[in-house]
């Protein structure tokens, strides 16, 4: 599939038209700017059959990417898992559960990758020859990452209290990492000047309309590794609420050309509590208000999304709702995860698993309803979250005997002969 069909850059709000060119804002009426494709050219290009001779990665989508033509590329961004999760069915009481697994998205193991490929390949177009951000975390890895691959220089902007792991995931790439005294609304606010003042390429500022359509990549993966069938429901983190909107947009490309049978999916938005503008507006039917963020889950932690009215918008015209949950729900939901599907993410899926469960229990997400979660990035990126809670035991000496005492201590061993502990089976291997 090499051809791209034709796009352009429109005002949400007022439709003028911008062609395409490093813009966000519309100058008329100050909305925001959205990628509109020309679906009718798109019928005879974007097939299941076109697709699936694609690559194995979003670029199996880029008739509906907005990328140069000509194009190439040979990063394999995307493509993740998406498999039956019954263990957490049990223990949640969902139906038919299915993960949708960014955690291990190449190259930083986050759904960002996906958006920062697309952001990069207009990076390139424009002639940006630096590009940046502002980040909570997971951007700036895969912009440090994609921008070294591409040889653009970076410098990426966050605040000053974010995870360690994911301050060393952006400097071994070697981007510039400046901190911030401030939360992400500062930063962002800044990028937004520095954007003008140097003319620089910020993926999530003035390249922010072409970086946001990689999100639909999500969307089209779902439909086709469910067999080309589009699931009841759908739970995703919030942050800038994009990530929502553009999985709710592919579906209706999807069912627009013929793909995939028309079916009206509902939307389920997840927050944490201490930053939870999108949520409380939709729990409360008013508008949007900030937020001064205070969470663990730092990935999420925007307190003025720029799409939050319209995740609202997405959530509730589809029949959905939009739940948070405290920094104790987000670490069992991340213990939750990893002990029933054996997958360790970060505090947002934490978020995400926790808000399922609770969905779950107010009889909103049904039994029998087909329900898939995003899980958005890897645990390895938040482990402060946990550390205290596993605390380093003393190490057993390599004897049989201390090794029955260490078991005896926690009331785990049975209560028979020696011999029988010689048989003891841990994880289906015989422990002698």
């Amino acid at each position: 599939m090499s051809s791209v069909c034709s796009y352009e850059l429109r005002c949400r709000e007022c439709g003028r038209s911008y062609g395409n060119q490093p813009l966000s804002i519309c100058d008329e009426c100050f909305s925001p700017l959205e990628v509109f494709h020309d679906l009718e050219a798109a019928r005879g290009v974007f097939t299941r059959d076109a697709i699936s001779k694609g690559p194995h990665s979003i670029w199996r989508y880029r008739a509906l990417l907005p990328v140069p033509e000509g194009f190439e590329s040979d990063l394999a961004v995307g493509d993740t898992p998406l498999f039956r999760a019954p263990h957490l069915e049990k223990k949640i009481g969902a139906g038919k559960l299915y993960i949708k697994n960014d955690a291990v998205c190449l190259p930083t193991l986050s759904f960002k990758d996906r958006v920062v490929a697309v952001a990069l390949a207009n990076a390139r177009a424009f002639g940006f020859d630096t590009v940046g951000c502002s980040s909570t975390g997971n951007l700036a890895n895969a912009v440090a990452a994609q921008s070294a691959r591409l040889g653009l220089k970076a410098c990426i902007l966050i605040p000053a209290d974010l995870e360690p792991a994911k301050i060393l995931n952006t400097q071994v790439y070697g981007a510039r990492l400046v901190r911030i005294d401030g939360n992400y609304d500062h930063v962002n606010r800044l990028c937004s000047q520095i954007a003008d003042r140097f003319n620089w390429g910020f993926v999530n500022v003035n390249l922010r309309p072409y970086y946001a359509e990689g999100s639909k990549t999500v969307g089209y993966e779902i439909a086709e590794q469910m067999g080309w069938k589009l699931p009841d429901n759908v739970v995703v983190p919030m942050a800038g609420g994009s990530l929502i909107t553009k999985i709710k947009k592919a579906f209706a490309e999807l069912i627009a050309l013929g793909l995939v049978e028309e079916k009206k999916v509902r939307f389920f938005g997840a927050q944490a509590t201490g930053c939870s503008p999108i949520s409380t507006a939709v729990k409360t039917g008013n508008d949007m208000e900030p937020q001064k963020p205070s969470t663990i889950a730092r990935s999420l932690a925007i307190g003025n999304p720029a799409d939050g009215p319209y995740a609202k918008k997405a959530i509730l015209e589809s029949g959905g709702w939009a739940e948070d949950v405290s920094d104790e729900e987000v670490v069992a939901g991340i213990q939750m995860l990893a002990e029933a599907e054996g997958i360790f993410t970060e505090t947002a899926g934490g978020v995400t698993t926790a808000v399922t469960k609770k969905l779950i229990a107010q009889g909103r997400i049904k039994e029998g309803e087909t329900t898939v979660l995003c899980i958005t990035g890897n645990g390895l990126k938040t482990t402060d979250v946990l550390t205290e809670l596993y605390a380093t035991e003393p190490a057993v000496r390599p004897r049989l005997k201390d090794f029955e005492e260490y078991l005896s201590s926690l009331n785990a061993l049975p209560t028979t002969a020696s011999a029988d502990a010689d048989n003891l089976v841990a994880g289906g291997v015989h422990v002698r």
